[in-house]
């Protein structure tokens, strides 16, 4: 098996479009939410997908959304290679067990949604990485990982950081409580960005053993 192949047939083919679909009807029921709100409320529709865009759980959900449909597809072309090559995959399974430990252990307490919303918020935060975990697990081949795979990963949350600093402090507003300069500063918000790049390294070194001991099974 090359390594931009995934094991997608019979059964596990299936399951993957179903998960595929499940992350896009997801990410649309969130930015339905978002829109819905700002139209009731009479502000701009616009600042609503600017809004939807400054999530790292969204941002996240649609690279899973992205790699499950690819491994649902048939075809060839170079972003599609691109996203199912074992590396790639590795590392947004990384930044999706992070969305979920991250959601789980320090924002779930700080709000209580309903409805829809509810509905949003768990399929974004826990359905869909257990999905994604699963699918990692048994479709995408093992052993190809180097401990050395995770300094690539560190890319994505770091300009995720850099780009939330920059529009939080172009627009005032952040989408985390941990990361709002204007209530902590940037002392304690830098603190806070390092501790999550550090949560986001060791789930990372977990991925990458994982798979190597896969591999050697």
């Amino acid at each position: 098996m090359s390594e931009d192949r995934v094991s997608t047939q019979g059964a596990s083919g299936i399951a993957v479009k179903f998960a595929a679909a499940l992350g896009r009807l997801a990410l649309f029921l969130q930015l339905y939410l978002i829109l819905a709100s700002r139209w009731q409320d009479g502000r701009s529709l616009l600042g609503g997908v600017d809004v939807f865009f400054s999530y790292f759980t969204v941002l996240t959900n649609i690279l899973v959304a992205v790699v499950l449909t690819f491994a649902a597809t048939s075809g060839d072309s170079p972003l599609r290679r691109f996203f199912l090559r074992p590396s790639v995959q590795g590392g947004v399974v990384a930044a999706i067990v992070l969305v979920c430990l991250a959601y789980n252990l320090l924002l779930r307490h700080t709000w209580n949604p309903q409805g829809l919303q509810w509905v949003a918020d768990e399929l974004l935060h826990d359905v869909m990485p257990i999905l994604f975990v699963i699918y990692w697990w048994f479709c995408v081949p093992k052993g190809i990982l180097r401990w050395s795979s995770v300094w690539p990963w560190l890319i994505y949350p770091l300009v995720y950081f850099i780009y939330i600093l920059i529009r939080g402090r172009w627009v005032g507003s952040y989408p985390y409580p941990f990361i709002e300069v204007d209530r902590l500063g940037y002392p304690q918000t830098l603190t806070n960005a390092l501790m999550v790049l550090v949560g986001f390294l060791l789930v990372s070194w977990v991925v990458v053993a994982v798979d190597r001991a896969r591999g050697k099974g």
